[in-house]
């Protein structure tokens, strides 16, 4: 019994652990995949032409 308690409290830990690692690395969507060449408030020319 012991040793699933133990068990237990390792994994909480060590997910505690690993949530807050992340949480330094990660980034948000809107900072990881935005770019200068995006312009989503100004389509200009597409595949059929000016709108």
């Amino acid at each position: 019994m012991k040793v699933f308690i133990v068990a237990i409290l390792f994994a909480v830990v060590s997910a505690a652990a690993v949530s807050a690692l992340l949480n330094v690395f990660q980034e948000p969507g809107y900072v990881s995949f935005a770019t200068g060449g995006a312009r989503v408030g100004d389509p200009g020319h597409n595949l059929i032409g000016p709108t």
